[in-house]
């Protein structure tokens, strides 16, 4: 009995520094991209995603709670606006601000989650004006601390997050393109 509950520690053991070891083996840094062509002149999209009022429209993380507490400040658009939100596990809590917004081209964010886990990332909008159609661009970026590192090795950051990116670029395509 005494010899099974050993081994059983032993192996036990050994499963948790592999786990650590391929944790270790992570970049130090995540990002995640994902792009759309859109039909609608870049001064249209920039307009949406530079005014978080209109995010309800087209992120898709607003409804996944349908009593999400929502609160505005700074400026009411553009460089210095703030969107805090609180909501259930499915978005927990976080802040966003407007670094920088350059009309109608390029709109960075700091992006702050609080809830379920701590995270301080840089998002960015990129507009590329393509004819009668814009390519919008889409990334997040950040540092990875070893805890997400630990997740990434039972998880696929860019799969999951990603296909957020992706249904919110289409609902950001049907939004800006009626």
């Amino acid at each position: 009995m005494f010899e099974v509950i050993i081994i059983i520690a032993i192996v036990l053991a050994v499963a948790i520094a592999v786990i650590l070891i391929l944790a270790a083996t992570k970049p130090d840094t995540f990002r995640i991209e994902r792009s759309a062509t859109i039909n609608a002149p870049a001064e249209k999209i920039f307009a949406v995603l530079s005014d978080f009022h209109q995010w309800t429209h087209w992120s898709p993380w607003e409804h996944r709670d349908p009593a999400l507490k929502r609160t505005f400040g700074g400026a009411e658009r553009g460089k210095g606006a703030v969107y805090a939100w609180q909501g259930n596990k499915n978005v927990g809590s976080g802040r966003m601000e407007i670094l920088e917004a350059n009309a109608p081209s390029k709109l960075v964010i700091k992006l702050d989650f609080f809830t379920p886990f701590e995270a301080h990332n840089t998002a960015e909008f990129t507009m590329l004006p393509q004819g009668s159609s814009t390519n919008v661009h889409w990334l997040m970026r950040g540092p990875a601390p070893f805890m997400s590192k630990v997740m990434q090795v039972f998880m696929n950051f860019d799969k999951m997050i990603g296909k957020d990116f992706e249904t919110g670029l289409a609902s950001l395509k049907t939004l800006t393109e009626k």
